[in-house]
């Protein structure tokens, strides 16, 4: 096992976190049943409580353990002061599995997001932290519900004050990439995934006999060019060196093939990555869809629901972790995406880094019914989890908790 220096500023301290990363192998081996579990056994977001109770009875007796309405799991081990937190999330997603795994679920719902390799590496570094003779920081476990639904389990989190009763200074997460090549890592500093929000848009006309289009006020036809329209708004606003994307992915209107109807409605998404463009995409939105209702002699509502914020990472932090992972050998790479996860949420309130770990690319896309992760995936999130904690723990020490960066 290579040196990891500057964990701690002492030899004591350093000998012990390096002794850590031996502890963990052995760690890791021990969860395989319990990812298997709960990979069999999944819970759709709302219903994890089955979840819960299984990660609280696989942590050792020495955490604390509290259970918050919504199903939010904290565990807490370490004495007073500033704490590093660590969040899994628990929920499946309602796809229907179709892998090959002797463990698949047949159930309807699937972890086709790896969720359930997140919550197993949780509990081999919760292991391993809780058998260190000397421990940097007090650990804080956030088994959060509700990551993959629009009624975020991190507002939970966050209106129950969880940041500042355990006097939380650094918040880690780590995510499985299928964009990244095996055994490679990411935690890029600054923005690394984007803010994501919803519209709905729905166009209000006049029915009529398909024969007579005439008579009609047609919405399919205002929904059609809106659709078309709303593609120029990146295309022609947002600055080529930059990016923002704007998908729409739905479009419903109409039941017979020989009627117009009197109203059609379309909805998408619209990931950004800073505020500017935010506000920006937003507005266009809305000119676009009041200037094509006017052109279609129809009336045009639009509702945008505002969803997670830009995740950024800490530059700090990303730099301390980046610097021990390569002095582990690990394989760094540079890595955003416009997806988004409401760890951002975190990362609006304290220093916070997502990391991101590869797996083999035969295990499919995130949110696929084939998504399979390579045997070693509890490995390397296990260890992203630990090194994230290790780092977090010897920023607190030399300067203690301060709010997020932004760059």
């Amino acid at each position: 096992m290579p040196s990891l220096p500057g964990i701690i500023i002492d030899r004591p301290h350093g000998a012990e976190a390096e002794d850590a990363f031996f502890r963990l192998t052995s760690e890791v081996e021990k969860v395989t049943e319990l990812y298997r579990h709960l990979h069999a056994n999944p819970r759709v977001s709302g219903d994890e409580g089955d979840t819960l109770r299984t990660l609280m009875d696989e942590l050792p007796a020495a955490f604390e353990k509290e259970t918050l309405p919504g199903n939010v799991g904290i565990v807490r081990i370490g004495e007073a002061g500033p704490s590093v937190a660590i969040r899994a999330e628990m929920d499946a997603l309602p796809i229907l599995e179709e892998t090959d795994l002797p463990w698949a679920a047949t159930t309807g719902a699937m972890h086709a997001c790896g969720h359930d390799v997140h919550m197993a590496a949780f509990v081999a570094v919760a292991r391993t932290i809780a058998a260190m003779t000397v421990s940097p920081a007090p650990l804080v476990g956030i088994l959060q519900p509700r990551e993959e639904v629009g009624d975020s389990g991190a507002h939970d989190v966050l209106r129950a004050g969880v940041l500042d009763t355990h006097d939380i200074g650094a918040v880690i997460g780590a995510h499985l990439q299928p964009a990244l090549e095996s055994k490679a890592f990411s935690c890029t500093s600054g923005p690394v995934n984007a803010a994501a929000d919803e519209f709905k848009v729905v166009f209000a006309g006049q029915a009529s006999h398909g024969a007579y289009p005439h008579h009609s006020s047609d919405p399919l036809l205002a929904v059609s060019a809106f659709v078309v329209s709303c593609q120029q708004i990146v295309a022609r606003n947002v600055d080529p060196t930059q990016s923002a994307v704007l998908t729409v992915g739905t479009i419903k209107g109409g039941s017979s093939p020989n009627a117009i109807p009197d109203s059609a409605e379309v909805t998408g998404t619209i990931r950004t990555m800073s505020e500017e463009q935010r506000l920006m995409v937003q507005r266009r939105l809305r000119e676009v869809a009041n200037g094509i209702a006017a052109a279609h002699d129809c009336a045009v509502r639009l509702e945008i629901r505002k969803g997670e914020p830009i995740l950024r990472n800490d530059p700090e932090l990303a730099a301390e972790i980046e610097r021990l992972l390569d002095g582990q050998g690990h394989t760094l790479r540079e890595f955003r995406s416009y997806g988004s996860d409401d760890f951002a949420f975190y990362a609006s309130a304290a220093r916070a880094v997502m990391i991101f770990t590869g797996t083999e690319v035969e295990a499919g896309n995130l949110h696929s019914n084939t998504f399979t992760p390579d045997a070693g995936a509890i490995s390397r999130v296990a260890t992203a989890m630990l090194t994230g904690y290790l780092a977090a723990a010897h920023i607190l020490k030399q300067h203690g908790p301060v709010h997020p960066s932004v760059s």
